[in-house]
């Protein structure tokens, strides 16, 4: 059977930790960024955690990073 490829988009926006968790961005940080608080724009900024059963999913698209 064949190896399974790494995803290229997964690559990009996740990085998979020492202790084994999954860290990610959020979204809606891209346009339309005049209508959203300043607030709410910062806590945007900060990095978050794949929670739950995600994770698997994630790693096995991610796979070894370098």
């Amino acid at each position: 059977m064949p190896k399974q490829k790494n995803s290229s988009a997964a690559k990009k926006r996740f990085i998979v930790l020492a202790n084994g968790r999954v860290k990610r961005g959020h979204q809606n940080k891209r346009h339309l960024l005049s209508t959203k608080e300043t607030g709410r724009k910062r806590r945007l900024r900060q990095g978050a955690y794949v929670e739950g059963k995600q994770i698997k999913t994630v790693k096995s698209l991610v796979g070894n990073q370098d």
